[in-house]
């Protein structure tokens, strides 16, 4: 037999024998859901002969059968009802389980996100990209009419999403784009270690979405479920249908609060935060003011994040807090990261180092969080060791600051846009779908091997929309994006190690060496990341105007 499980309550199976009713029962399932006809194979027991095994054996079972590629709204009904009045689990099966898995499908439309419908599918084996219009649809089948129709479709307003709307319209001003973002708040990220640090107020990083959207393009204010790139278009929650001839995907990334256990119950409290949510950075830099003596934690998780260097900014700010008021020599800091090296690039590791010795900050490798006790003030670390061997590390904590695993969107993830790992996936250069040629991506969640920040964005975007409308033939001309990405490593209150690489880790300076040299601490870069980049951020990057961002030309 071969079992695949959808939920906890239910799992589907190939056609069963009657012979194998045993181990089914022994599985611990209590009912059985037939949904192929009878006489259908010449090798397949009929319904009466497996039910009446099943009786013999406690096992209840149902008969709901349709023909192959002919599962009928009304039979997705039917299963959920079926399910709702059986004992559990249930194991439902046709001649592979792709029936099953489809009626129950389409019995969870409105109950269960289009998104993990379409993932525990896949997990079992069965695809079911064909369905995601019905099950969005209430589980009926709709009619074939698009709700809209626009030349560009972009899905995200985030920090990349605004800046290649913008640089469309400045090169296109007549190009008819949409934007589809369910957000009404749009946010400057890269502030947030400032306001963990009492630098930035947190209002100052926030506006209204309708604000930042350029007036000319379109904004459907809703939510994706799917993608369906064979036919042109996207369906939206509630089965809106919109139909695009260029797609542009940037959706940001899902930070994954629930992947570490017990952190959703104690985040905002029990010395708890972390500067990666907008409402949690002002309570960073709370709990660094109240901190006199203790030990302070500061994790980072799995490769890919956005802002590698986020996890270490918030620990040398607060640092920097507690050397200026003196109690330094009564906190004990850990940094757990679960990577291998402190910071990807080596050229910045040496200024780095200089930071963690003179703020004694003990560094743990290969150390990834995986659960945390709030009220015990404990966290708890998978730790890999030298032969891949695993062990739990246990660590007591004032205070932490927690990053948490991050991973493409999940309607991102199911899609035929995504690759193995659930990226989106692009040529690195172009920028453009490698399967689907009117598809780009650009930002975080891509499979781009670059940092993912909000300067990585800053660059992509007038890549995109070059060599967008050269696809549409109002350009010509393809550009090429090289992998530039910056991170400005806040190593104290007025100075900052400005990182800047492409593609492989190669050095990026965008100043002379003797003006800024990134491998060093910078007053200059302090200034330039506190003063000027916000506003190049507001005023520029989400305006279209390129300042040191203009594409680099291949042809």
């Amino acid at each position: 037999m071969d079992i695949k499980a959808l939920t906890p309550h239910l799992s589907v199976s190939p056609q069963i024998l009657a012979s194998e009713l045993q181990a089914v029962a022994d599985a611990g399932f209590k009912a059985l859901i037939c949904n192929r006809p009878d006489g259908e194979g010449a090798d397949q027991p009929s319904f009466d002969e497996i039910a009446q095994a099943a009786a013999a054996l406690g096992l209840q079972a149902s008969y709901l059968p349709a023909e192959t590629g002919k599962v009928r709204d009304e039979d997705g009904k039917a299963f959920g009802a079926l399910l709702h009045q059986l004992p559990g689990p249930v194991l439902a099966y046709c001649r592979t389980g792709m029936r099953s898995t489809t009626m129950w499908a389409l019995s969870q439309s409105g109950i269960t996100p289009l998104p993990q419908i379409l993932e525990a599918g896949r997990k079992a084996g069965f695809e079911m990209q064909s369905l995601v219009q019905r099950i969005a649809n209430g589980g009926v089948t709709p009619g074939d009419q698009a709700d809209a129709s626009h030349q560009v479709v972009i899905v995200g307003c985030g920090a990349a999403g605004i800046a290649v709307a913008s640089s469309l319209l400045a090169r296109s001003p007549q190009l008819d784009i949409a934007i589809i973002d369910p957000a009404d708040a749009h946010f400057y990220q890269p502030g947030w270690t400032m306001v963990g640090g009492g630098i930035f107020k947190a209002s100052s990083t926030a506006r209204t979405m309708a604000s930042v959207i350029p007036t000319d393009v379109r904004w459907i204010k809703a939510a994706v479920a799917a993608f369906e790139p064979d036919k042109n278009q996207i369906i939206l929650e509630g089965c809106r249908v919109v139909k695009y001839q260029q797609l542009v995907v940037c959706p940001g990334l899902k930070l994954d609060w629930h992947g570490i256990e017990g952190l959703t119950e104690t985040l905002g409290r029990n010395g708890v935060t972390s500067n990666y949510r907008y409402d949690l950075a002002p309570y960073t830099w709370q709990l660094v003011q109240q901190l006199k003596k203790g030990k302070a934690i500061f994790t980072q998780p799995p490769m890919p994040i956005k802002c590698a260097g986020a996890p270490q900014k918030a620990m040398y700010l607060s640092a920097d807090h507690w050397t200026r008021q003196g109690v330094i020599s009564h906190i004990d800091i850990d940094f757990c990261n679960a990577g291998a090296v402190l910071f990807g690039v080596a050229d910045y590791v040496p200024a780095l180092m200089e930071y963690v010795k003179k703020y004694r900050i003990g560094l743990n490798f290969s150390e990834t969080l995986v659960a945390i006790d709030g009220p015990a003030h404990q966290a708890t670390f998978m730790k890999t060791l030298a032969d891949g061997a695993k062990e739990k590390v246990v660590r007591d904590f004032d205070m932490i600051h927690v990053v948490p695993p991050q991973k493409a969107p999940d309607f991102v993830r199911v899609s035929p846009l995504a690759d193995a790992a659930g990226w989106v996936d692009v040529d690195p250069a172009t920028l453009r779908h490698k399967t689907f040629a009117n598809v780009y991506g650009l930002g975080d969640a891509t499979n781009t091997p670059n940092a993912k920040t909000a300067a990585a964005a800053r660059k992509q975007a007038p890549v995109v929309a070059q060599n967008l409308l050269t696809a549409l033939g109002s350009h010509k001309g393809q550009a090429a994006y090289d992998g530039y990405g910056s991170c400005p490593l806040t190593v104290e209150r007025g100075k900052i190690v400005l990182a800047e690489f492409t593609y492989g880790g190669k050095l990026a300076p965008s100043f002379p060496g003797w003006l800024i040299d990134g491998t060093k601490p910078s007053a200059l870069a302090w200034y330039l990341k506190e003063r000027i980049l916000p506003p190049i951020y507001w005023e520029a990057m989400l305006k279209g105007r390129e300042w040191m961002a203009e594409p680099n030309m291949v042809g």
